[in-house]
């Protein structure tokens, strides 16, 4: 969250019900900041230590156009694994379900006096939104979920409680996405799912976007162009601060050229373009 000072600097930890502080932070200064503010709250994905979280959540907030009601906030989870690294996937999961199971019910006692909620998402953090989302009394606004590591019908079956509780939903998939076209359905397979086929299986919401039916709050276009060569890790990376693409931004055709002829720092800029858009 950036109020003024750097972003993401300091951090109040969600499981901290008594206000005590976490890097400097109180509790009650997050709730001032945010009091009668349109809060986006951005997460990223697995296999993403605290460091490289703050670095690529504190990178994108700069590049967002929220608009002067709008302010971010960047959630971390313990979605790394310090031993097995992305072998240890299959469990992931649930690692998200607790976690989101904590910050939804947190997010209403404590955002109260925000104006609207909103959620973005990167990789397996869409099951940590969701899962919050579905745990939540109060109505959010916006939820884009980009490269999302779940299932493709998840928006209509495990997790149509969360869609039935957003007024707009958005999601960003890319077919050129090299973890969810191999690690994603390997990942399904350890877990109990076997081949494409099975009654089981299905792909990323990520890479061929949610299955039909869609629900009726979901917003397309959704799928990047195949020629922008969009990798899982082209969202949310952290590269020289590029300039901002102007909003609006959507999705294109097929075929349309990258924005400013694919520079450095190009994928970031435009998913925050794609993010703000939607959430205005």
């Amino acid at each position: 969250m950036n109020p003024g000072g750097p972003p993401l600097a300091k951090s109040v930890a969600v499981n901290q019900w008594t206000g005590q502080t976490y890097q400097g932070m109180q509790l009650s200064d997050l709730l001032n900041d945010i009091r009668g503010k349109d809060v986006l709250i951005a997460t990223h994905g697995f296999n993403v230590n605290r460091q490289d979280g703050i670095n690529c959540l504190s990178n994108w907030e700069s590049l967002l156009q929220l608009g002067p009601n709008g302010i971010f906030v960047g959630l971390l989870w313990p979605g790394d694994s310090v031993w097995l690294h992305a072998l240890s996937y299959p469990g992931e999961p649930k690692v998200a379900d607790d976690a989101g199971e904590l910050v939804g019910p947190w997010i209403d006692q404590k955002f109260a006096d925000a104006a609207s909620i909103s959620f973005a998402s990167h990789s397996l953090g869409a099951r940590l939104i969701l899962t919050a989302i579905s745990k939540m009394n109060r109505r959010v606004r916006r939820c884009t979920l980009m490269a999302g590591a779940i299932d493709d019908n998840c928006l209509n079956t495990e997790l149509q409680n969360a869609v039935a509780n957003i007024d707009r939903i958005a999601v960003l998939a890319s077919k050129r996405d090299e973890v969810l076209a191999a690690a994603f359905p390997l990942g399904n397979i350890a877990g109990g799912i076997i081949a494409a086929g099975h009654p089981w299986y299905h792909t990323a919401l990520g890479r061929d976007g949610p299955s039909q039916p869609w629900p009726a709050t979901f917003q397309a276009p959704f799928q990047i162009p195949d020629n922008w060569a969009y990798g899982h890790h082209n969202y949310l990376e952290v590269d020289p601060i590029h300039p901002s693409v102007p909003v609006p931004s959507d999705v294109p055709a097929q075929g349309t050229g990258k924005p400013d002829g694919g520079a450095t720092g190009w994928t970031e800029s435009w998913s925050a373009a794609f993010v703000s858009t939607r959430f205005r």
